[in-house]
């Protein structure tokens, strides 16, 4: 299967700290699926990284005032990349919303391109992203083994809800992706 371009998504310290109210219990298995990735892809990486707006708008006023820990500055700690990926990152990309799909990514991937996703949260930002992806028509697949949910319940669904958009978005897995 041909590669195409992969995107991590946020593979950040806010997800990946046990004490940390967005952590992903499951963020060591997607980090292991995310490092058995890499070398398939070469160069072909953007790495995500979601970061609070200096001053939220609209709904996420709403957002953020039920989660203040996160008004920080993008060089805060906790929207660093972990160790393992901060120096393995040949492009990182900073967005304020969820989806990672932006003009950006598009250019990267290109129109008649894959886009591969990997990484946390499967429930909020893999799935974001996947879904304006694939209204774009670009071919979108998920490794569902490289991406943790807030919990495995909700993981479970968010694969469930974006297999309901296939062919446009296929979940499989890194074997199936890239062999062993």
């Amino acid at each position: 299967m041909t590669p195409g371009w992969l995107a991590v998504i946020d593979m950040q310290r806010v997800f990946a700290e046990p004490d940390s109210p967005w952590a992903a219990p499951r963020y060591a298995e997607a980090a292991a699926g995310v490092r058995r990735l890499l070398p398939a892809f070469a160069e072909r990486v953007t790495f995500t990284r979601f970061l609070a707006p200096a001053e939220p708008t609209g709904a996420w006023r709403a957002y953020y005032a039920q989660w203040p820990f996160a008004l920080q500055p993008p060089t805060a700690p906790l929207w660093h990349l972990t160790d393992g990926f901060a120096d393995r990152a040949p492009h990182i990309m900073d967005a304020t919303t969820f989806g990672k799909w932006t003009p950006e990514l598009a250019a990267r991937v290109g129109p008649e391109g894959r886009l591969v996703l990997a990484g946390v949260s499967t429930d909020c930002c893999v799935l974001s992203t996947a879904l304006a992806a694939a209204d774009a028509g670009v071919e979108t697949l998920v490794v569902s083994d490289a991406c943790a949910g807030a919990d495995d319940d909700s993981h479970t669904r968010a694969l469930a809800a974006m297999e309901l958009y296939g062919p446009l978005i296929r979940i499989v897995t890194v074997d199936q992706l890239i062999g062993t």
